[in-house]
Order: structure tokens, then sequence, then C-alpha cells
């Protein structure tokens, strides 16, 4: 999607002592090669890491347009942290520079998560490689388990809130009910409530520091404070042809798949399946992993429950955003449905296609409503609905972690269906006591201990291996 605005070449110093000369695009580059080389640890590492570089180290964006931007992903549905990438190098160097922030981005961890699904699905049932996923299960409830206690620190901040959270993890857990119905009736809730009581749906801080230098002036801030460019205005014009744009970019491959290959093959669903996860997936990548394990294992068939958690467990330990799992989920269900095509080969271009439906909406959310941003941050009322958002993504990710557990401690889990009740019930026999464990340790490691998450995960493989060769089994 081409830009035709000039660029900017400001040059003098402000007040503070911040430059407004340009940031080079080759410095650009490889400022967004080392975040994304640097990005484990999901949204919340991903969004620290780009804090230190961007506006600690780098100065290019204030603290305060930095929130702004962070808040405004936010909003979004997809993965936030990518998005905001992409809207900071769109700032710096217009729908060129957020192609190359958000493509780099995602890009580390294409190579690796391509390269670990590929190991799985060819050796995943040799005894070792496998004992080395059941660790990685193992440990991954953990980290899921300490992602519902994070978001809800932040996220619960009054008992409405509470309520919210509790009312959808029932109404995921016990009845189904679709995760974009819980979301957009959350949403509803707190926009509306806000009118009657406004202090029900404040919303959590988290980000909220200066800059360590105390400085609050990034050079985008002083080139825009002399100028605002043309790409930032917002145009009605540039907003249609970015929708037509992106919009064949977009939905592109999916019209070739449904023409050449009809709508039930693989391909096609996939494709399907991930485009319809970018437009209703609000509440950050572990509210996208709980809509998709629902779909992949329960409607779909793709995988496992407990292969889910080890594509988890691999996006967790590669670089890149967390919902990169979606490789996984697309590798794996290409590889075992090829057609005429090689597994290999069906499974590489499955993940490339679920990973193509998934990101390319978040390029075209930053170019379509970057200019407007302005408008929308600061507003009481959609600040309230995202307070409830987010208060209804930790009943989602409570919903997720039990799922989880149920299916990793557990060798049988039985589904009864009551009326509109659907109880996941686990057969008390079939406990998996060295799963437990495992994930016991893990629990240990993470909350008390205070370890990262990249060496839990390691320790937990090396338990799993531990196991199968005292054993011989996982």
């Amino acid at each position: 999607m081409p830009d035709s605005s000039a660029q900017i070449g400001l040059t003098s110093p402000t007040a503070d002592g911040v430059s407004t000369g340009e940031v080079s695009k080759h410095e650009a580059f490889w400022t967004w090669a080392r975040v994304a080389a640097l990005s484990f640890g999901g949204p919340a590492g991903q969004i620290a890491v780009m804090h230190r570089i961007l506006v600690e180290e780098k100065h290019w964006i204030s603290e305060t347009r930095f929130l702004h931007a962070l808040n405004y992903c936010m909003l979004l549905p997809g993965p936030e942290a990518h998005q905001l990438a992409v809207y900071v190098g769109w700032l710096l160097h217009r729908t060129r520079g957020g192609i190359i922030a958000g493509t780099l981005f995602v890009l580390p961890g294409l190579v690796a998560l391509g390269t670990l699904s590929w190991l799985y699905a060819a050796f995943g049932q040799i005894g070792f490689v496998n004992a080395l996923f059941f660790g990685l299960k193992s440990a991954v409830l953990a980290i899921v388990l300490e992602a519902v206690v994070r978001i809800g620190r932040r996220a619960l901040k009054s008992r409405a809130l509470v309520a919210i959270a509790a009312l959808a993890f029932v109404g995921i857990f016990f009845f189904s009910i679709p995760f974009p119905v819980i979301i957009s009736t959350a949403g509803f809730i707190g926009f509306s409530g806000r009118k009657v009581a406004p202090e029900w749906f404040k919303t959590g801080g988290g980000h909220t520091a200066k800059s360590a230098n105390g400085n609050d002036t990034g050079i985008i801030d002083a080139q825009f404070a002399a100028a605002i460019p043309a790409h930032v205005r917002p145009s009605l014009p540039r907003l249609i042809k970015v929708a037509i744009v992106g919009g064949l970019i977009w939905f592109g491959p999916l019209i070739v798949l449904f023409a050449t290959l009809g709508p039930q093959n693989v391909f096609s669903t996939i494709a399907v399946f991930n485009s319809k996860m970018a437009v209703v997936t609000f509440g950050g990548a572990y509210a996208v992993l709980a809509y998709m394990a629902q779909q992949a294992v329960e409607h779909y068939h793709w995988l496992k429950p407990g292969e889910m958690l080890v594509g988890l467990g691999f996006a967790e330990t590669t670089p890149g955003p967390l919902i990169s799992v979606v490789q996984f989920v697309g590798f794996i269900a290409a590889y075992r449905m090829p057609g005429a095509l090689d597994p290999v080969l069906a499974g590489t271009l499955g993940g490339v296609l679920a990973m193509w439906s998934t990101f390319v909406p978040s390029f075209l959310w930053i170019f379509l409503g970057g200019p407007y941003v302005e408008a929308l941050i600061g507003n009481k009322s959609l600040n309230a609905a995202l307070s409830a958002i987010t208060a209804a993504v930790v009943g989602v990710v409570l919903n997720l972690a039990v799922w989880f557990a149920l299916h990793t401690l557990f060798r049988v889990v039985n589904p009864i269906r009551v009326l509109a009740l659907t109880l996941n019930v686990p057969v008390w026999t079939t406990i998996h006591w060295p799963a437990v464990a495992i994930s016991f340790v893990a629990m240990i490691a993470i909350f008390f201990l205070k370890q990262g998450m990249i060496r839990v995960l390691a320790a937990s493989c090396v338990l799993g291996v531990a196991y199968y060769l005292v054993t011989g089994m996982t």
C-alpha cells in the first residue's frame, strides 16, 4: 500500500535536547530486527522490550504517545504487541515503515516455529522427543495460570469487573457460549454501565511511568510538533484506498483458494478460520488462544488437546507474538490432510497461510485507524468498554487454564451435556501423576522462586526426559 506523502526532514533540537532529525530507514530496520530477536515472553514481555528500546534508549517516541498507541492497539482484535510495532513503524516511516516493522517482528518466529512444527510432525512420536514435549506441556499449564493472575491483578479493579470475569468463565466453560459473544457483551456492559456507575469501570494501569531519563519528548513528537505529516492526518480518500488495497491483499489468497480448491479444502478452512479469528478476537494473545483452542481442537479436530499445549510451548520459547502458534496449528492441519501435496510442503503452506490470515489484518487496522487514534484515546466510554472486555478476558483465560489442566493432568476427560450445560468431567483413575508433579514444580518456580519462563520450560523438558529414561513412558 504505497504512500505519496513526502519525507519530513527536520533537524533542529528541541528545548529538551531531543533531536528532531529523522530516524534513518537503515537504523530503523536494524532496530526492529533487534526488537524481534528479543521478543520473548508473550505480549507483556514484548511491550516491555519495545518500551525499553524505543522510548528509553532510542528516544524515538515519548512515553505519552507510546501509551496512546498501546491503548489503541488494545482496543483492536488481534495481537497488540505486533500492532504496536506496526503503529510506531508507521509513525516513523509511513506505510512502508509499518510493513517493515511488523514483518520483522514476526519473521524470526515464522522460521523457528516452521522448523519446530516439522520436527514435531516428523519425530513427535519418537520416545525421546515425545518426552521433551511431555515436559513442555506440563510447564505451559503453569505459565497460563500465571497469566491469569497477572492479567487479573491489572484488570479487576472493582467488584463489577470481578463479576464480569466470573460470568465470562461460567459462560464459556459451562455453557460453551462463543468467545465473540462474551467479549461483545462485556464491551456493551462497560460502555453502557459507565453512564450509571463510572467508578465500576476504571481502567487499570500498568504502563504509566515516565521514561527512565524523565524526558517525555521523542523524535516523533518533536517532528509532529513542528508539522503534522500528511499520513497522520485523517483523510477519507486515503481511508478508502487503504481499505480496498488492504482488503485485496488480505482476502486475495482466500478468494483464489475458494475458486480453485473449494470451501471444504483444508487450506480454505485454515484461511477462513484465521481470518475470522483476526476480526473477533479482542483482549490480547491469551484470549485469542482460548478461542483458537476451542475451535481447532473441538470444532475442526485438527489437533488433540495435548498438541495444542505443545504448540503453545513452541510459541512461548520462540521470538515473536504468542499467537504465532497459529502457524503450528495450520502446519499440523495441512500436514495431516495434504491431498496431492507432499505432507511437509502442505504443512509449510498451511502454516504460512495461517500466519498471513492472522497478521495481515493487524497492518490494516493500524493503517486505517492510525490517523483517527487521537479521537479514540481519552474517550471515557471507550475506555470503560475496554476495561469490561479486559475483565471478561480474565474469565476466558481462566477457562483456558482449566481446560489445559484437565487435558494435561488426566488421560481421559469425558464431556457430559445436560440441556444447555456442558461439563468436562475427568476420570479420576486416569490422573497422570508425573504431569501433576512437573506442573507443580513449574508453578513453584514461577510463582514463588520468580524464575524466568525460558528457564522453567527448559527444566520441565529435562524432567520429562528424565522420567522417560527411568520408566520408558511419557
